[in-house]
């Protein structure tokens, strides 16, 4: 085998690289080999399964910590002796907690008589995260068309990563420019009474969405591929049809995925919402007025678990408002998973 890689140096004029492995294996040789290969399989699986571990842990430490307010010790330790007995008392128990927690909207969890509604903070949280969607998703569509299909290649290079910089400003950053720059704007220009309202907070959580929406939406709009666009030309289509009609469906699942993924950074986030939007526990009247005061879930959480008495009510309450937010929020995980599989699905029929 020298002779020959030297024959063919000669030939080539370049020198035969040198080859000083046996090509069998001793038995350690090849021993080790298998030890190191599900070795590091063995790794590797298991800095993997961490994750799905640690949500795990999450999920359950915060059921448990939830069970207490939805499960009143008192009422089942005064049920009967028998399993039936128990689990009625448990199911009454339950009911009575979500018809407390959904169906009213007093939040008093320190008064004598204590109460737990959290309907008017559960309606301020969807409307700062509806407004906050409803100023982000157009801009955010309409900014990845642009970079997408109008802007020249080296300039859309450009500005995209300008674009997600957005991301990686802090949030309480955003806060102090909503309760330092926003607000006073509102009250002078808008002539409403307070600037810490539902609209500062939506205003400012888009633009925190906006990163999300326009770089997933983005890539998937480019993923349609530059077929698809020729083949619109060539029946004679404009360039705004065949973005409109044409790119922008082929990429609905994409644009849903970079939504949804942004209607997550706008429901979990927690600082902007606690400095910017007033934090009244109140529906605003009409309900869809924006520039009244609310009190959001996460708001609610952040400024209230420092101090509280460990394994009180008011303990138990706060952490079954978390188990509301982390359902919702792994719901719509779960929602967007299946259009970003759908996406991969139809990128790896159009390959």
């Amino acid at each position: 085998m020298d002779d020959a890689a030297t024959a063919r140096g000669r030939e080539t004029g370049r020198a035969a690289p040198a080859w000083d492995r046996p090509l069998l294996l001793t038995p350690a040789e090849n021993l080790a080999g298998w030890v190191g290969s599900h070795l590091g399989r063995a790794v590797l699986f298991l800095v993997t399964a961490s994750s799905l571990v640690a949500v795990l842990l999450i999920f359950v430490f915060i059921a448990r910590e939830a069970a207490g307010f939805f499960v009143d010790p008192a009422a089942m330790r005064a049920a009967e002796g028998s399993v039936l007995g128990w689990l009625r008392a448990a199911a009454a128990s339950t009911a009575g907690r979500v018809v407390e927690l959904f169906g009213s909207t007093q939040w008093y969890p320190e008064a004598a008589d204590a109460e737990f509604g959290v309907l008017a903070i559960l309606v301020g949280s969807l409307l700062v995260s509806g407004g906050a969607l409803v100023i982000a998703v157009p801009v955010g569509i309409l900014a990845a068309v642009c970079l997408s299909d109008i802007l020249p290649v080296r300039l859309s290079q450009a500005v995209k990563p300008v674009v997600e910089i957005l991301a990686a400003i802090p949030s309480v950053a955003y806060g102090f420019f909503a309760v330092l720059v926003v607000a006073p704007w509102m009250q002078e220009h808008l002539g409403i009474s307070t600037g810490t309202n539902a609209l500062n907070a939506a205003a400012i959580l888009a633009v925190m969405a906006l990163p999300t929406i326009v770089s997933v939406s983005e890539d998937s709009l480019t993923a349609a591929g530059r077929d698809l666009r020729e083949a619109s030309y060539a029946c004679g289509a404009t360039r705004a049809e065949t973005m409109l009609r044409v790119v922008v469906p082929a990429a609905h699942s994409g644009i849903l995925a970079g939504v949804t993924l942004g209607m997550m950074r706008a429901v979990g986030e927690t600082m902007v919402v606690w400095m910017a939007s007033g934090n009244a526990a109140q529906i605003p009247s009409p309900w869809w007025d924006l520039t009244q005061s609310v009190r959001t879930l996460t708001a609610t959480v952040a400024g209230e678990m420092g101090e509280t008495v460990q394994g009180s009510a008011h303990y138990r309450a706060l952490f079954a408002i978390g188990l509301v937010l982390l359902v919702f929020t792994f719901g719509l995980n779960l929602v967007t998973e299946h259009f970003l599989h759908r996406v991969r699905r139809a990128g790896r029929a159009a390959a």
